[in-house]
């Protein structure tokens, strides 16, 4: 419910969307973080600017992938591999909530073109452990860094308020049941 004009809000330091806020450089939109009422703008806003930045941002990736006749199926499978080595195949499904089928296909090329090791699992001889191949470490290094320029020079533009908060939300949207897992795997201190 929606305050009367003039009425205070019921947190002193909160802001309603009628009072003035300092709009963005970039994105030209009201500060979103201490708005107690989203309109159906803001909210299709928010939509849009995650349709165009996750574009702009993969685009870093396609211009190298593209190159090798990979896709951002192939992206994933490598990033997951180098962030965690020794993954199990079971594991990457997990991770990239993939079909079997649709992760064999892509790892398979990996493989076969040297930028995937398969390894039998010592515990477990059913297991396939993967790690990449000094080949497969230098493309992802190539898109790691190219991505992380981006997100360096935006996050430095941005500042550190806005970054935690750009977080937070990221965070929030991922399903409540998987969550968890997916923090875990981000927080995890691997190769970056």
């Amino acid at each position: 419910m929606r305050p009367a004009p003039g009425a205070k809000p019921a947190d002193p330091g909160a802001r309603t969307s009628t009072e003035s806020v300092r709009p963005s450089r970039r994105a030209g939109l009201t500060r979103g973080d201490q708005l107690l009422f989203l309109t159906d703008a803001q909210l299709r806003q928010g939509v849009e600017l995650m349709f165009f930045a996750y574009r702009d941002m993969i685009s870093d990736a396609d211009k190298v992938l593209e190159s090798r006749g990979y896709g951002r199926a192939h992206h994933r499978c490598l990033h997951f591999v180098w962030r965690r080595p020794g993954m199990s195949v079971t594991d990457l499904l997990e991770t990239l909530a993939v079909t079997k089928q649709s992760l064999n296909r892509v790892l398979r090329q990996l493989v076969e073109d040297g930028l995937i090791l398969s390894a039998v699992g010592a515990a477990d001889r059913r297991q396939r452990l993967l790690t990449l191949t000094p080949e497969g470490e230098t493309l992802v290094r190539t898109i790691s860094d190219a991505q992380n320029a981006r997100m360096r020079r935006v996050f430095m533009e941005a500042g550190a308020d806005a970054v935690q908060g750009f977080k937070t939300v990221l965070a929030g949207m991922i399903d409540e049941g998987g969550r968890e897992a997916v923090l875990a795997l981000v927080n995890d201190q691997g190769p970056s």
